[in-house]
């Protein structure tokens, strides 16, 4: 999008007459960052409430708990799929109007899913959820790109990606609370009160920003695009059936990986592609989609393992296993505010290569976890990886701003949140995928075993990450202006 439409506003009269001190541009939309705060406080909810409720929707809907991934990636691929689409409809009809709509749809889903019945009427309320969700995290930090000045927009993002991650950790919690005293169908409708606000405050705080000619849309690139991401994930799903049907799954590899081509193709030729891959040749950039993509590939999964293995494994209740996710997000919290003095004395290259292999060993130690280890030391190490993983997060997701002029921010923040979604949906399936492929029964002890090796499995998966990181300038360090989310 191109950043040469101010705000609609009313000039002041008073400019000039009297001698005040202006008020920041973080009070000036304070209303703009608790309505964006609020939008990343439902998704981060919704991502994270269903994890803990996995085991008892299995049982609801007649699958096992490992079948549950569809209904998990379903929704996360279909983000990844519509995410670019969000600059081009902010362009053609409003941030307003987009944000507005994103919130309707993403309640309405919301409230599908809670009356759902089936398994795949659960997986098409989560891809309606999807569809609204896709605009939710990418217009809303345009805007505050576009309304917060930039010695400001730091602690802007940090104030909003706190709601996100306070979201986190009221989200397992509360996803088990619901799931042992309720149903889990309220894990979805306590959404429908939460949009139904975000409609009201989306009309009265959030600006307007839209082109009175916006650009074409890429409709071919973009149909591209989607039909490669879910012939791969449907590869995936194909995978973990029984007997494995080799050529239905070598066929939509092919085709995937075809249309793929032909995107890189397509996009080197269309004057305004969906997913401008000329930025790739910034090495910030290439290295942080790069490496976000692997790292999220190892560790995306691992807290619907962790949940399978506390509930299935160890006989957990739904809330226990709830307040073990608590940990981890208070760990991501408490990282975020480290993330700036970190980068400051580290560097972008040092401190990704060592955190990425640290967040590897701690994954790799999970493997050590059985039924009688005690509740306190799984607290820990859940804190622990929760605190690295979350600098992990904030560190990546900052790199791919650094070298860009704020005339891309918009294309990367929608190539950075397409490839965040894409791998998280990959790293879903590859985590399940691993762990069936391990499990040789449905006792408990085997649950434990397949959770074993598949937690070292993912871990060096994950420590091969630290590979791409390596490309970076080791001088490189942060322009405090990037986004921090």
């Amino acid at each position: 999008m191109v950043p040469d439409v101010a705000p609609l506003s009313a000039p002041d009269p008073l400019a000039g007459a009297v001698e005040a001190e202006e008020p920041t541009s973080r009070e000036r939309y304070r209303g703009l960052l608790w309505l964006v705060a609020a939008a990343f406080f439902m998704q981060a909810l919704d991502s994270t409430v269903v994890n803990t409720a996995v085991p008892a929707m299995a049982e609801a809907l007649k699958v096992t708990p490992l079948g549950m991934r569809t209904a998990l990636t379903s929704y996360v691929l279909t983000l990844a799929i519509l995410i670019p689409a969000s600059p081009w409809l902010c362009d053609r009809f409003g941030t307003r109007r987009v944000f507005g709509a994103a919130i309707i749809v993403f309640g309405l889903g919301s409230l599908l899913c809670g009356i759902a019945q089936t398994l795949p009427q659960l997986v098409a309320a989560r891809v309606l959820q999807g569809v609204g969700g896709a605009s939710l995290m990418p217009v809303g930090r345009y805007v505050l790109v576009r309304s917060i000045d930039r010695g400001e927009f730091v602690r802007a993002m940090s104030t909003v990606a706190t709601f996100g991650l306070l979201g986190s950790v009221l989200g397992p919690l509360l996803g088990g609370a619901l799931v042992e005293f309720t149903s889990w169908r309220l894990i979805f409708l306590i959404n429908v009160p939460v949009a139904i606000a975000g409609v009201w405050m989306n009309r009265r705080d959030m600006p307007e920003y839209r082109l009175d000619h916006a650009n074409r849309f890429d409709l071919v690139g973009f149909l591209l695009f989607g039909a490669a991401s879910a012939l791969l994930l449907t590869a995936s799903e194909l995978a973990g059936s029984t007997p494995v049907p080799w050529s239905r799954m070598g066929l939509c590899t092919l085709a995937a990986l075809l249309l793929g081509a032909i995107y890189l193709w397509h996009s080197r030729r269309t004057e305004h592609p969906v997913a401008d891959l000329a930025l790739l040749r910034v090495r910030s950039v290439s290295v942080a989609i790069a490496g976000g993509l692997f790292t999220r590939l190892g560790i995306s999964g691992m807290f619907l393992l962790l949940v399978l293995f506390l509930q299935v494994g160890c006989g957990w209740s739904p809330l226990a296993a709830g307040l073990m996710m608590v940990p981890q997000a208070l760990g991501s919290i408490m990282a975020k505010w480290a993330v700036n003095r970190a980068l400051v004395h580290y560097g972008y290259r040092r401190l990704l290569i060592g955190n990425t292999l640290i967040v590897a060993a701690l994954l790799a130690t999970f493997a050590l976890l059985g039924p009688a280890t005690p509740v306190w030391l799984i607290a820990v190490l859940t804190f622990a990886y929760g605190a690295f993983a979350g600098l992990q997060y904030t560190t990546m997701n900052t790199l791919i701003y650094v070298d860009l002029d704020i005339r891309h921010a918009s294309m990367a923040s929608s190539m950075a949140s397409t490839v965040q979604y894409l791998a998280m949906s990959f790293g879903i399936a590859l985590a399940t995928l691993l762990m069936e492929f391990m499990l040789t029964g449905h006792a408990h002890d085997d649950y434990v075993m397949a959770f074993r090796w598949t937690v070292l499995l993912l871990a060096l998966v994950t420590a091969g990450a630290s590979r791409v990181f390596s490309r970076l300038r080791p001088e490189r360090r942060p322009d405090l202006a990037a986004p921090s989310d």
